[in-house]
């Protein structure tokens, strides 16, 4: 069968369209995640199937029933019980990233333009995933899983089922097709979705905004200049201006020729193209044009009527380096999946297929690819492996279940995957590729992909801490030397309003967001502070200087305080702090008052942390739960998701045990919501979408379901006992004896040191609830004895 030829695809899409019994999650190379399908009994018969294997397949697993659990941290005990299964052989927990749909269309479309075809059973499953994921209302597609039909989602997923064989008279694409007609087809899908039409020559170039490449010849001290942009739209504009310069397209065939009639209600070749670049539908549009934009793009577009020969080649000479560069440096991984597909075409028409970089493309493009209960994905990056595995350890140590003997082989495991994932070197193309330091730090996925991330430093370094100084069984294997190099990537990421952007240093002005042309996005031209990665710096920051004080101290001390003054002046004025990167005001929150209670500062002592706690309180439901909706982030403003959900709960729980709350009433309520939702096994069911980016779309976190309540019920079992009296000092495994630096003989809860010294935002020292230390001692005793 051709590797792009028609499908027979059945109606019913609910049940596989492959035998699930024959599917394999292979984890190697320091934590790639690659989907193999068995095609023989022996394959079968030397490859079993395992419990990672089919939870994420929506498979029945082996995991017993647990006994009902009656405290909190009963509960957390068989949620890791549970999750401790789905641990990877290397340390790390694989999983899910999807949730966007505009995705999966850009592999199949940049798969066929280059001749670089799927397996029949890749094919099926994609087929599946799509249909799964069809809006149930209208059978179109939105930009993420939860969202509302859009011209660009139906468009894009309608045109990869067809591509990947789907008949057009398929009752799915009748619908869809439906749908796209009754929003006026593909002539107003938004400019990403102009773009790889025209690379697959079902719309004209002429009806795009320019992306001329000659920006890359510009002086790079000019405030516009592409690298000034922020990480992720400068790595797809790159190769969006090379295909864009050589006005890439498919050669034409009866599959193209027919969805020229199918994604349009008018005659396609009647379509006046230039009108239609600024067409954006109503139900897409989030980020309009501004003026300054529409005028530069109405310049550029006379001057693409008389392109300059020598500067476009120079420009596309340009382009194309730091597309090769962006290869090497990530071993073809890429920053993103749509950056990578570009990559991809522009490599195929620059070297041709079966080059040896269409053949890494080809080899890469797996890690991309996750197969799930609903069919095959395209992941938003190639995972995210540091992003969970910190999370979870730091869970384990802080409810003091990493003491408890059953779980201490899963910690040292954990703790070897967190040693090979921090990146130890700078890119092989470092300041030619505009890139920021990544000697020390740690990524959101692999060191393969190798991008520093501010809070996935933090997170990771935080980890790492925990494991090797807060408990007594595992080796040493992160140097302090190590630890030195994170902290100086971290120090070198601070903004000089004190707060910290995603990957890099804000570079660009503010005015350049007025150039962003996607339009359905927000805020992606340049880096901007966030809550959530400037917290995440700000507790590895106050827990590293309790080991290594006197490493840049002035500098640590400094950094921290004007960390604190940034997160002081993002707090709403109702009290919470908008998230950019989880939904939305419970995520952000959780992140800030940790910070704050790192620094002294918690319901008691500041304005701060009471405003947020009553915010939160403001949206507890009568059930005990919280419940946002990802509309939120589109908004910046509160808005309720119909039902309350367990992961967001945790996150408010979180909040008000880190501002150290004084009454229990709305923390058991919240335990009691959460620990009803848990399942006999320990699990806890799939809920909504967790994640966000961009403003607009949501992306999938399910590790979250089990890294969270864990945390919060264990810590909160501890934290309730403090709160009725009922001892006086938590139980074993949570009060522990520290040897660390500053930590002789000095008790430690909840994985923070009592006693510590705490810079606050002031630059005074206050020591809570002990005499250890030098400053000031709080001895009214009242809540600052709890960490």
């Amino acid at each position: 069968m051709s590797l792009w030829g028609p499908l027979n695809v059945p109606d019913d899409y609910t049940q596989p369209f492959t035998d699930y019994q024959r599917w394999r999650l292979l984890v190697n190379d320091g934590g790639r995640h690659t989907w193999h399908y068995l095609k023989t009994e022996e394959e079968v018969k030397s490859w079993p199937q395992n419990e990672v294997d089919r939870f994420w397949l929506g498979l029945k697993t082996t995991m017993p029933d647990l006994p009902t659990p009656t405290t909190p941290l009963e509960a957390a005990r068989n949620g890791y019980k549970y999750y401790k299964e789905l641990q990877s052989h290397d340390g790390h927990w694989a999983g899910e990233y999807g949730g966007p749909m505009f995705l999966l269309p850009g592999l199949v479309i940049g798969s066929y333009v280059t001749g670089m075809g799927f397996e029949e059973h890749e094919r099926l499953e994609f087929i599946r995933y799509l249909m799964n994921r069809a809006h149930p209302d209208d059978g179109g597609w939105g930009i993420h899983v939860e969202g509302h039909s859009t011209v660009f989602g139906t468009g894009l997923n309608y045109t990869a089922l067809r591509l990947l064989g789907v008949s057009k008279d398929h009752p799915v694409c009748v619908r869809a097709r439906a749908t796209l007609h009754k929003l006026g087809g593909c002539t107003s899908i938004p400019a990403w979705g102009k773009f790889w039409l025209s690379i697959l020559n079902c719309y004209d170039w002429e009806g795009n905004n320019p992306v001329p490449p000659e920006l890359w010849t510009l002086p790079d001290w000019i405030p516009f200049h592409p690298h000034r942009w922020w990480i992720h739209v400068r790595n797809v504009y790159i190769p969006m201006s090379y295909l864009y310069g050589v006005k890439f397209q498919a050669e034409e065939n009866d599959l193209i020729l027919s969805l020229r009639e199918e994604l349009y209600p008018e005659d396609y070749y009647s379509i006046h193209w230039p009108s239609h670049r600024n067409n954006v539908n109503v139900v897409d549009l989030y980020a309009p044009h501004s003026k300054l934009y529409d005028g530069l793009a109405a310049i550029l577009g006379v001057y693409e009527q008389c392109t300059i020969p020598p500067l476009r080649r120079a420009g596309l000479k340009r382009a194309y380096e730091l597309i090769c560069m962006e290869d090497d440096n990530t071993a073809y991984q890429t920053l993103g999946p749509v950056s990578k597909m570009f990559n991809l075409i522009a490599r195929f028409h620059a070297e041709g297929k079966g080059s040896e970089s269409w053949k890494m493309h080809r080899i890469k493009r797996q890690d991309f690819m996750w197969m799930g209960a609903e069919g095959m994905m395209m992941c938003g990056t190639n995972g995210s492996q540091l992003w969970d595995i910190g999370f979870i350890t730091q869970a384990l140590v802080e409810t003091g279940l990493a003491e408890e003997e059953e779980f201490k082989p899963s910690l040292v495991k954990a703790l070897e995957w967190l040693d090979q994932a921090q990146i130890r070197k700078n890119p092989m193309h470092y300041e030619a590729a505009y890139r920021h330091t990544t000697k020390g730090a740690w990524g959101f996925s692999t060191t393969e992909q190798g991008y520093t991330v501010s809070d996935c430093t933090g997170e990771g370094l935080k980890a790492s801490m925990y494991l090797q100084f807060d408990v007594d069984y595992t080796e040493h294997l992160i140097s302090p030397q190590r630890m030195y190099n994170a902290v100086d990537v971290m120090l070198s990421l601070q903004n000089p309003n004190g707060g910290f952007a995603s990957y890099e240093l804000i570079r660009g002005p503010a005015w350049l967001e007025k150039l962003n042309p996607a339009e359905v996005f927000g805020n992606i031209m340049i880096e901007y502070c966030y809550p959530e990665c400037t917290t995440s710096v700000i507790t590895s920051l106050a827990i590293f200087r309790r080991h290594f004080p006197d490493y840049r101290k002035a500098d640590v001390d400094c950094a921290i305080k004007k960390a604190i003054k940034y997160l002081h002046k993002a707090q709403t004025p109702e009290g919470g702090w908008v998230g950019s990167w989880g939904i939305c005001f419970t995520y952000a929150t959780q992140f800030a008052l940790e910070s704050l209670s790192l620094v002294g500062e918690t319901y008691e002592t500041s304005e701060y942390a009471r405003k947020a706690c009553q915010f939160l309180l403001s949206h507890q439901r009568e059930d005990g739960g919280w419940g946002e909706s990802y509309k939120s982030c589109e908004s910046s403003s509160w808005i309720e998701h119909k039902d309350s959900q367990v992961v967001q709960t945790c996150w408010a729980v979180m909040s008000l045990m880190y501002a150290k709350y004084p009454y229990a009433e709305p923390i058991e309520k919240g335990v009691k919501l959460v620990m009803s939702r848990q399942r006999p096994d320990g699990s806890w069911p799939q809920e909504a979408i967790e994640g966000v980016f961009n403003k607009t779309c949501a992306i999938a976190y399910p590790n979250f379901k089990f890294s969270f309540p864990i945390w919060m019920l264990g810590k909160a079992h501890h934290y309730l006992h403090y709160l009725r009296g009922k001892n006086t000092a938590p139980e074993v495994g949570y009060l522990k004896k520290t040897s660390g630096v500053n930590g002789n003989g000095v008790a430690k809860l909840n994985g923070h040191a009592n006693g510590h010294s705490n810079g606050l935002a002031n630059g005074n020292e206050k020591v809570n609830g002990t005499a250890n230390g030098n400053g000031k001692v709080n001895g009214n005793g009242n809540m600052n004895g709890y960490d």
